[in-house]
């Protein structure tokens, strides 16, 4: 059988080519996928050949947010019958590392994560009509949710994590800095964690207008308004938490202004090397956090999403069919318009 996949062969050279499928064998499944959002770190392929260290060196299948159907089973997956619609965890940490050992399969030495140019031979993705991966990696979602909402499970997992190292967040004063979808998704996630108060910002008006429907109490566009956050840097700053989803330097900057004495700075954007205003770090004694992907939160994502306790839907803007594959990425890369741009396959409904 043969499928069609998306391939970047270098920066901004993605082409729609075909290549085998095979049956699934024994504890794998073969999906019909049906949506997949284009993420950052797959705009960074498309557009830089690759962000920081981690570079694209051969041809690579993007795409490790998705949702499919079952259309076959191998032996020993009963759980799984066909039809079933499925997010797909791309995360596959090896299980037997020292890390693992120790439970914090995150930092596995061996991961192999779908989609990630990180390692050589790259982990190939998900932007394809039909995949095979292992059935323990399928998440069945609710009957009524679609498509595009479970292939968000993903990057959900990944703001469900940056909130949990944040701690308890019940009452917090929190600020998000950057309102692309993981920032919206880390507000919906900090709202969901007990946040009181959430204070987004960005620098275009089509980000901050979503931000509302996903939990933000307050908006500041840092571009037309510089100083836009100066209520909140008074007396040493007044955030309990503040969650750097941007990894832009001002940004940055005004997230140590604006955190409180012994608050903490959650970094969840990622960029190459950056000044960062020590003496406040010090003078403050400010905890900065990183966070990075999920383990235990892709289940709590897709329960979530299941039951719609939080609702994904305002942050997707567009859908292309993979033949336009080139067009969704460009559009991607629009961030005055764009948000979640997704991909959807032949298995779509």
């Amino acid at each position: 059988m043969l499928t069609r996949v998306a391939r970047l062969h270098g920066t901004r050279d993605l082409r729609v080519e075909t290549q085998e499928v095979r049956a699934p064998g024994p504890g794998e499944v073969l999906l019909r996928m049906a949506a997949g959002g284009i993420c950052g770190s797959d705009l960074h392929y498309y557009q830089h050949g690759g962000f920081g260290p981690v570079q694209v060196r051969e041809p690579i299948i993007s795409g490790h947010e998705a949702s499919g159907y079952v259309e076959a089973v191998g032996s020993g997956t009963d759980a799984l019958k066909a039809g079933m619609l499925v997010a797909v965890n791309p995360s596959q940490p090896c299980g037997t590392c020292r890390y693992c050992a120790i439970g914090q399969p995150i930092h596995c030495l061996d991961m192999r994560f779908m989609g990630s140019a990180m390692r050589l031979p790259h982990e190939q993705g998900m932007f394809r009509d039909r995949l095979i991966v292992p059935a323990v990696q399928c998440h069945p979602v609710a009957a009524d949710l679609t498509p595009a909402e479970a292939a968000c499970s993903e990057p959900l997992a990944v703001c469900l994590h940056a909130a949990a190292q944040a701690g308890d967040l019940s009452g917090a004063r929190v600020l998000v800095t950057g309102a692309g979808p993981i920032g919206l998704l880390t507000t919906a996630a900090a709202r969901h964690a007990g946040a009181a108060e959430i204070v987004v910002t960005d620098l275009t008006d089509a980000a901050l207008a979503r931000a509302p429907a996903m939990g933000a109490t307050a908006t500041v566009n840092v571009a037309q308004d510089p100083d836009g956050l100066a209520a909140w840097q008074k007396d040493k700053g007044t955030f309990d938490v503040v969650f750097d989803c941007s990894a832009a330097g001002p940004a940055l900057r005004s997230a140590f202004a604006a955190v409180k004495p012994r608050g903490t700075i959650v970094q969840v954007g990622v960029t190459g090397d950056i000044t960062i205003p020590l003496n406040a770090l010090v003078g403050k004694e400010i905890v900065w956090r990183g966070s990075q992907r999920f383990h235990d939160e892709f289940a709590q994502a897709v329960d979530l999403l299941s039951r719609r306790v939080i609702d994904v839907r305002p942050i997707i803007s567009h859908a292309y069919p993979l033949e336009r594959a080139v067009e969704a990425f460009e559009q991607a890369g629009d961030r005055t318009v764009a948000c979640k741009v997704q991909l959807t396959f032949n298995g779509s409904h």
